[in-house]
């Protein structure tokens, strides 16, 4: 994404346990820029594994460090350089060592710096854009911010999956309950303890005691996928949380116009003429 014939420097490469954040001093179409990511990829944990956390830095999630990576990335560009951040966020660790480790404190602290920021600020969401990222991230805090999309992301306050399983639990378990493979099973327990089979009611019931889980974490993709149709990146765009979808192939160039077009709005753009 960055200009390939500038070099790029990597800010806080070493600081530990902020590796979900990529903090770079880039270039984009000749501009000097301040680059953020999030690492896509799941990573493991160096040191002893607490036992209220987890057990990798998976994909996606801001932990309490690179939240704190992130907030002082984009302080130190404010005012500097154009920032551009490329947002793979399914939002904040909630995990009991998280909270424990000031993850609301830098959580916050990502909001404020947002709201603070002094120039223009690319967001581009790049695969997912949920939870608490929903929030920090909104182009409500800072009129000079620029919410993108890439062309088949995801942008809600929840994810499908989480929705699934929290917020339409019963519906879930109803499904669950509906699904013939189940049923039929529950019918044939009920009818062989109705003729006192007891030994045929407890080998259907272990049968159904193995398939339940498997039926269960299908119907928990069917909704997860029922909702993320719904609430797709155009829906996010036709309420007005972002701003517009871009093809994968256009990316770069939009980027380095959004840019730009962030610049002339701050008034930092010099005009030809000088």
């Amino acid at each position: 994404m960055a200009d390939a014939d500038h070099p790029t420097l990597e800010r806080w490469v070493d600081m530990i346990d902020a590796e979900g954040v990529v903090a770079l001093d880039a270039h984009l179409g000749g501009q000097p820029i301040a680059l953020v990511g999030v690492e896509s990829r799941p990573l493991p944990r160096r040191g002893p594994l607490p036992v209220d956390g987890p057990t990798t830095f998976t994909a996606g999630t801001l932990f309490p460090k690179s939240s704190k990576k992130m907030a002082r990335a984009i302080n130190t560009a404010s005012g500097n350089r154009p920032l551009v951040i490329l947002a793979n966020l399914s939002g904040f660790d909630g995990s009991p060592e998280s909270l424990r480790h000031l993850q609301l404190e830098y959580g916050a602290e990502i909001g404020r710096a947002v709201v603070n920021f002094d120039g223009p600020i690319v967001f581009c969401v790049v695969s997912r854009y949920h939870g608490g990222a929903f929030v920090v991230f909104s182009g409500t805090l800072n009129d000079n911010m620029e919410v993108a999309a890439v062309e088949g992301s995801y942008a809600s306050v929840i994810g499908g999956a989480p929705a699934a399983a929290v917020v339409f639990a019963s519906e879930v378990n109803k499904r669950t309950a509906a699904d013939p493979r189940v049923a039929e099973l529950e019918a044939g327990i009920a009818e062989a303890r109705r003729c006192g089979a007891e030994s045929e009611a407890a080998r259907l019931a272990s049968e159904l005691a193995a398939l339940r889980p498997g039926v269960r974490s299908e119907k928990l993709g069917q909704v997860a996928d029922e909702f993320d149709a719904v609430h797709s990146i155009e829906r996010a765009q036709r309420v007005g949380s972002v701003d517009a979808i871009v093809p994968a192939a256009g990316l770069r160039p939009y980027l380095v116009d959004a840019v730009r077009r962030g610049m002339a709005r701050a008034g930092s753009l010099r005009s030809p003429e000088r």
